[in-house]
C-alpha cells in the first residue's frame, strides 16, 4: 500500500469559539465626527483623550478616527461575518460614548433575533444533567 504524504499546509487547526479559545468578532470601529459642530463636544474629547486606553486595551480591534464635517458623530463597528453596527452619538456624555464603544467591542454582530413566546431553546447538545423524573430516584417525590 501507498502512504500518502502528508504536506505542512494540511497540519493546521481552524480557530473556532468555545470553552478554551474566543474569537472576538468585531475587527474594525469607526468614530466619525464634525469638527464645528457642538453634538460633536463630547465625542471629540472622548477621543482626544480616551480612545487610546480603549485602543491599547483591544489591540485586535482596528480604530479608527474620521473627520466629517456638518455630520452627526457615529461609531460604525465592522464585524467578521460582514456586517456593521451604526451607533449615533450626538445625545451621549464621554462616559456614554465610551460605554457604546465597548457595546460595539462586545457584540457579536449578528442581525438581532427576536424572541418568541413558546420558543424552546436550540442547542446541538443535550442537557447535562438529563431530565429530570420523581420516578427515578430514591426517595419518591411527594406532593
Amino acid at each position: 500500500m501507498a502512504t500518502k504524504q502528508i504536506l505542512r499546509a494540511q497540519l493546521r487547526s481552524y480557530p473556532s469559539n468555545g470553552h478554551s479559545a474566543y474569537l472576538p468578532q468585531v475587527r474594525k470601529i469607526v468614530l466619525e465626527y464634525c469638527q464645528n459642530l457642538p453634538s460633536s463636544t463630547n465625542a471629540r474629547t472622548f477621543i482626544s483623550n480616551d480612545l487610546q486606553r480603549v485602543a491599547w486595551q483591544n489591540p485586535h480591534v482596528e480604530f479608527v478616527v474620521k473627520q466629517r464635517n456638518g455630520h452627526e458623530p457615529i461609531a460604525r463597528g465592522f464585524y467578521v461575518n460582514g456586517r456593521d453596527k451604526v451607533i449615533p452619538l450626538q445625545e451621549f456624555e464621554v462616559n456614554g460614548v465610551e460605554k457604546k464603544v465597548q457595546l460595539l467591542l462586545d457584540s457579536s454582530g449578528a442581525k438581532i433575533k427576536q424572541l418568541k413566546r413558546g420558543r424552546i431553546v436550540e442547542s446541538t447538545t443535550e442537557a447535562a444533567r438529563g431530565i429530570w423524573s420523581g420516578l427515578h430516584v430514591d426517595t419518591p417525590f411527594k406532593i
